[in-house]
């Protein structure tokens, strides 16, 4: 396969009826308003993402377990976590509308406005001028790795989006529009359905660290009642680039703050820091075990389990809380139902 380009200079494209209507099926156009954030599960897992504030130009070197990761960063630095909105953005528009059985593309057109309501930014002229750096350093940073997406595991290097361009401007130079092409890799995880439900308070997390502690929080502890990582291993899966002593002084006061969404931290003895979640489920709600957990996956490859088990619970709930015979089957039935 011949290397992704980088985002190519900017341009406006025509905006002819008769083009458009033409261009209609290779594009997704991006208006689900209540859209869920979805996250993908591979750079959840792995750091893919700065955490600095300012441009890093850092070449970025990860293994663990047979997986590895390199960063490249392009003249404008690397793509941080909070340019990170943008994906999450396109591949919450993306699931919303598998789940509505609507058809998708690696093309998405967006609304610039609605991309900033959506991701708790300003919608000031300044935020647009922040949102073209963040689509440059995305199209910029280049990632080769081993990483499988779906089913299939492929050693390449890809740019986190192939590219980006401006649709349609204001008079005054504002971006209204833009068409953003997600990398194979990325949509493929998409289809795929590997990916996560966030919390809508994630993007009011402002510390890089925050949100990079709460993406490892809900791909790894999910709704365990408990999950603990050594320091030295959190330090190099978070992606920071502070001395192990200094992040252990930065997790201390994030967890003593205890403002992430969903989760409490805990410093505990060992050097370790020990995550549990918060009260997610109603108590008095019908009790699933592991093995219901289990069939769901197989019934529902791919999904998130615990975000088809709230939706199925808000369903019971609105059905007037009917006695189950056996909360599993009814579970592993919903799951199946909603993935076929």
């Amino acid at each position: 396969m011949s290397p992704i380009p980088a985002a190519g200079p900017l341009r406006d494209r025509p905006t002819a009826a008769s083009g458009r209507a033409a261009a209609l099926a290779d594009f997704f156009v991006c208006d689900i308003a209540a859209a869920l954030p979805k996250d993908d599960m591979a750079s959840m897992e792995h750091p893919v993402f700065s955490l600095s504030t300012r441009p890093d130009r850092r070449v970025l070197s990860y293994a663990h377990r047979g997986t590895s990761v390199e960063i490249t960063p392009s003249v404008k630095g690397l793509a941080t976590i909070h340019d990170k909105d943008i994906l999450i953005y396109c591949i919450s528009q993306l699931v919303a509308a598998l789940n509505q059985d609507r058809p998708v593309a690696r093309v998405l057109e967006l609304t610039a406005h609605d991309l900033l309501l959506a991701t708790g930014r300003e919608t000031s002229g300044d935020a647009y001028r922040r949102l073209r750096d963040a689509f440059e350093r995305l199209a910029g940073t280049r990632i080769t790795t081993n990483i499988p997406t779906g089913e299939t595991e492929t050693t390449r290097g890809f740019g986190l989006i192939e590219g980006w361009e401006i649709v349609r401007r204001t008079r005054s130079g504002r971006m209204v529009s833009v068409s953003v092409t997600l990398s194979d890799w990325l949509y493929r995880a998409v289809l795929a359905r590997s990916v996560l439900t966030l919390s809508r308070d994630y993007f009011a997390l402002r510390k890089p660290l925050e949100r990079r502690l709460y993406e490892i929080a809900r791909k790894h502890c999910g709704r365990q009642g408990r999950w603990q990582i050594s320091m030295a291993t959190l330090c190099a899966k978070s992606g920071s680039a502070s001395p192990l002593r200094v992040f252990r002084k930065m997790v201390r006061d994030i967890a003593a703050a205890d403002g992430l969404p969903d989760y409490t931290l805990e410093v505990a003895i060992g050097d370790l820091l020990v995550v549990r979640p918060r009260a997610v489920l109603e108590e008095a709600g019908p009790r699933l075990d592991a093995a219901a957990y289990e069939a769901a996956r197989e019934a529902a490859p791919g999904w998130d389990i615990y975000a088809l088990e709230a939706d199925w619970r808000r369903y019971w709930a609105a059905s007037g809380r009917p006695k189950l015979t056996s909360p599993a089957r009814a579970f592993v039935a919903y799951c199946a139902k909603r993935a076929g």
